[in-house]
């Protein structure tokens, strides 16, 4: 459970150093403000109570050169995206936001993953079924299917920045909100294999420190 300070709970907190290209296509085609450019770093960032947001959002524009890139508010939480070029001002935003709730980056929630499953040479239905859903590429006969769900839904941002960056392999879909998220990707067995162990590693490292 995320931990508790001077009355904020923070359920994410998750840096990015270089946007992978893939991930920013699709990142601009769900942002709902400022999108971001390849290899721009990246923060997202996620708390209660969820109207808060909003005036962490203008802390970190007004410390900051940072850019706004997607901004949610549910029930409980709210969770901002923020980019830019220089990693130092991505990391600076995120002090300020932290700086002003009274919070570390160690009181973020730990990371669980909920379903790690690979689908090995998926038939042609089940290719076009996840075209379907898609996002981002078109699966393929063939290919097999890597099926991610996490919570926090942020967290599966660097999963698959990290999955990307080690494989050759497409996205599908990732979702980074809600209760819990989910990333789907695709590509040759052997390279899904080493995008499986990739993204692993990255939300395992998320808890390291915690």
């Amino acid at each position: 459970m995320a931990a508790k300070q001077s009355g904020f709970q923070l359920r994410a907190y998750v840096f990015i150093d270089a946007i992978q290209p893939q991930l920013a296509q699709f990142m601009a085609k769900t942002n709902r403000v400022y999108d971001p450019k390849e290899y721009d770093a990246a923060l997202f960032l996620e708390l209660a109570p969820a109207m808060e947001i909003h005036i962490k959002i203008d802390q970190a524009l007004k410390a900051t050169k940072v850019r706004l890139g997607s901004l949610v508010t549910e029930r409980v939480f709210g969770m901002m995206q923020v980019h830019h070029a220089d990693q130092g001002e991505v990391r600076a935003a995120g002090a300020a936001v932290l700086r002003a709730a009274g919070l570390k980056e160690t009181d973020r929630a730990r990371c669980n993953i909920l379903e790690n499953r690979i689908i090995r040479s998926i038939e042609q239905d089940h290719a076009i079924a996840f075209t379907g859903m898609s996002q981002g590429n078109m699966a393929l006969e063939g290919e097999s299917v890597l099926i991610m769900e996490a919570e926090p839904a942020a967290c599966l941002s660097i999963a698959c920045n990290e999955a990307l960056k080690a494989a050759r392999i497409k996205l599908i879909d990732i979702r980074v909100f809600g209760q819990t998220g989910r990333l789907i990707l695709t590509g040759p067995e052997a390279e899904i294999d080493v995008a499986s162990a990739a993204a692993t590693a990255a939300l395992e490292n998320l808890n390291r420190g915690l």
